[in-house]
């Protein structure tokens, strides 16, 4: 057999993978992979791409995965580039996306610990903090095991980014490849999620099927599994009202008459009054309220079936009547076949309506400013017109603070994986490499992002990668000037002593022409559906440039609730 490098080795593993894409900066370190990529690799369908910095490089490994449920998988190089990876893995690690982390390392014998060599860094300390396991490749002959290890553990339980450090000297030898077996991810890790226990799952849907006020709340491990499916039917067989956390957007469709938007009026109003409810791949976080009232009902008289393939996750921050440990897909189907045996189903929900109105008081306090005609642009109107012009099985993405805020009152979500957001972290800049890795997963669908200023600035270069790569997405930048979700905060509690937070005007859309790409500034709300037209015309990488009202920006509805949680027993 053929003598290859550990560069070349690392490719054919990743083949087996299935991987399609590798996001990331160059080092000389990483020469003899990079060169089999493109001899090898790129035939095969496999490909590099060159993100114009680490950070975004991580995010777009990490987009693939949310968009795909594949492992996204990045890469730099030592030192700084590795360095510079840690904050585009950290969203992953949050909301518990598989990321498969490459690192080059210095050689071999100069490392762990270091003794003053360039570039020298503990990238496994570095990534610590922010993988659910971390190995060095030590040896050529290790690369298949460790890959193989790596991808396992990065979809196993809770998934999760996993990094692999490899010492320059093993990517340049070169061996036999009889050496070694490279084999398919069919042939060792389990395709197929595990079960939960029959005797539970049998008494969780005698509970479902007593209940008065059952309820679903579906957390961010309903899309990992691909359980959206499972959710639905469930859900109509009980017509039990399904909340979800605002991570997991999408996983019943928002327009769903069983949906009640996260965090409404009437989702708190079923959450708090249900008699049973199951939670289907969710640790009950901060955006959740940690599952306790009022937001929730109380433990003594709310029964809570909690279902998710992390035992640690189960009664972390709610105690349970009924723990089940297992894939979300697979124990949703047992409980659909246990409950078939049980009844035969709800014909109607005598509570729904109650729910429903909830919403719907709550959504009239924005209809009002969604509509305004008012100069500068009120950020709900741009919101409205951005989700209305866009067709329903778009990819939406968003970023910022209070930009966040505003979308997720009018920016609905109607299909699975099609809303990418940094949900747990709540991390900026995620935005335009999540867009960027979004089309390249999903060429044929149009993908929108939805960004504050402030955001787009942590990033901004890569609108370079995008048309680079001609990818026609479209960056919509409501731009206020500030930090506004910061300056809000100052403004409630500081008495407008304003500091740190306020931007230079910039011209957002001529960096982006400068780019290559389309860009226009918008001023008024009537133009903001044509100048979209005219985004999508030019089959370029498009930014508007939206001056929203500074003032209006700083308060969405629900800013001080967001803000007591974050500084809970401070203010």
């Amino acid at each position: 057999m053929p003598e290859v490098s550990g560069g070349e080795l690392l490719v054919r593993c990743l083949l087996e993978e299935r991987v399609k894409y590798v996001f990331g900066v160059p080092g000389a370190q990483w020469l003899p992979f990079l060169d089999a990529l493109k001899v090898y690799g790129e035939p095969r369908g496999l490909k590099f791409v060159l993100a114009r910095h680490e950070q975004a490089a991580g995010h777009m490994a990490d987009a693939w995965a949310r968009a795909t449920g594949e492992p996204g998988v990045c890469l730099g190089t030592v030192g700084p580039g590795a360095v510079d990876l840690v904050p585009g893995v950290y969203p992953a690690w949050a909301d518990g996306i598989p990321v498969v982390v490459l690192t080059a390392q210095n050689q071999s014998w100069r490392i762990y610990p270091d003794h003053g060599s360039t570039q020298g860094c503990n990238q496994l300390g570095v990534f610590r903090g922010v993988v659910k396991w971390s190995a060095v490749v030590s040896h050529w002959n290790r690369i298949p095991e460790l890959v193989q290890r790596a991808f396992r553990a990065a979809t196993s339980g809770r998934p999760g980014p996993v990094h692999l450090d490899f010492p320059v000297d093993v990517l340049f030898e070169r061996r036999d490849l009889s050496e070694v077996r490279v084999v398919p991810r069919e042939r060792y890790r389990a395709t197929r999620g595990p079960a939960g226990d029959p005797e539970l799952v049998k008494a969780a849907a005698r509970l479902l099927a007593e209940a008065e006020r059952p309820l679903i709340h579906a957390g961010m491990g309903v899309l990992a599994s691909g359980a959206w499916s499972e959710l639905a039917e469930l859900a109509e067989f009980l017509k039990a009202p399904v909340t979800t956390t605002l991570g997991a957007r999408g996983a019943i469709p928002e327009d769903h008459p069983l949906c009640l938007l996260p965090a409404s009026y009437g989702a708190l109003a079923a959450q708090a009054m249900a008699d049973v409810v199951l939670a289907i791949g969710t640790r009950f976080g901060d955006l959740d309220f940690w599952g306790k009232p009022p937001a929730w009902g109380e433990p003594e008289a709310q029964k809570l079936i909690q279902v998710d393939i992390d035992p640690e996750s189960i009664a972390l921050n709610r105690e349970v009547d009924l723990p089940i440990v297992g894939d979300a897909k697979t124990v949703l189907r047992q409980l659909i076949h246990e409950l078939r045996q049980l009844t035969e189903g709800r014909e109607e929900n005598p509570y729904l309506e109650e729910y429903k109105a909830a919403e719907r008081e709550w959504l009239s306090r924005v209809e009002e400013l969604a509509s305004s005609s008012s100069k500068p642009i009120h950020p709900l109107r741009l919101m409205k017109e951005a989700r209305e012009f866009f067709p329903r099985g778009s990819i939406t993405c968003v970023d910022g603070g209070n930009t966040a805020v505003w979308a997720y009152y009018v920016n609905r979500v109607y299909e699975p994986r099609s809303f990418l957001w940094a949900a747990d972290s709540g991390h900026l800049g995620t935005g335009l490499p999540y867009a960027i890795a979004a089309k390249l997963a999903h060429p044929e669908k149009q993908v929108y992002l939805i960004t504050g200023d402030g955001a787009l600035m942590f990033n901004i270069q890569e609108l370079e990668t995008a048309r680079r790569l001609n990818l026609p997405i479209t960056v919509v930048v409501a731009n206020d000037r500030a930090y506004g979700m910061i300056k809000g905060g100052q403004k409630a509690y500081f008495s407008e002593r304003y500091i740190g937070v306020d931007f230079y005007d910039t011209r957002y859309d001529k960096v982006a022409e400068a780019m290559g790409c389309y860009g226009e500034r918008v001023e008024e709300p009537e133009e903001i559906k044509p100048a979209l037209g005219r985004a999508l015309e030019s089959k370029l990488p498009a930014l508007l440039d939206v001056v929203v009202d500074r003032e209006a920006n700083l308060t969405p509805p629900d800013l001080e609730a967001i803000v007591s949680i974050w500084l809970e027993g401070c203010i």
